[in-house]
């Protein structure tokens, strides 16, 4: 959580959001400002000394124009070494990362935890997402246009817009997401 010292797969999450801004020429204050986060939370995850949210992962990966795992996870390395990242009400675990021309897709399997309402931010335009529930009820989608899903039932959305994952009811919910990032390295 953003506050905590940072462990060492947390420190090289900061270093390849450091990387990725210098690359784009981009202040420390314009990804701050465009992503909707405090200057100072971005220079903490930056030198190592905050970990991130998921919330605020996917703000920084959306103005920079990446998927998010660009951040969490070595180019080349297996899911199981994606740095762990927890949202207000998601915990998503990595299941494989895959790379075609001109997109990424990333697959994961959500958990997310009843009685709080996770808000995500943007991502990067052209952005979708596409989750099938496999436990509890979730609420998910577009922020002014969210949808119930019960288990086995799929919905997808243009995620490029914020968007909210909720389960409903007493019982955590779990979910298969993919995520298709168009233009994405």
């Amino acid at each position: 959580m953003d506050g905590e010292r940072t462990s060492e797969a947390g420190r090289a999450v900061g270093q390849r959001v450091r990387r990725l801004r210098l690359e784009r020429g981009t202040s420390l204050s314009a990804l701050a400002r465009a992503a909707g986060i405090g200057k100072a939370t971005l220079s903490g995850l930056e030198h190592g000394t905050r970990n991130a949210t998921l919330e605020t992962l996917h703000a920084v990966a959306g103005v920079l124009g990446v998927p998010v795992t660009t951040l969490l996870l070595e180019p080349g390395a297996p899911p199981e070494q994606m740095a762990e990242v927890q949202g207000s009400a998601v915990t998503p675990t990595l299941i494989e990362v895959f790379r075609e021309p001109g997109v990424t897709f990333e697959l994961l399997h959500l958990r997310v935890r009843p009685g709080v309402s996770q808000r995500s931010p943007a991502h990067a335009p052209g952005v979708t997402e596409h989750l099938t529930a496999v436990t509890g009820v979730l609420r998910v989608g577009r922020a002014e246009e969210p949808v119930i899903v019960r288990p086995g039932e799929h919905h997808s959305w243009r995620a490029d817009a914020a968007h909210i994952y909720e389960a409903l009811g007493d019982e955590q919910a779990t979910a298969v997401l993919l995520i298709r990032s168009p233009g994405a390295p």
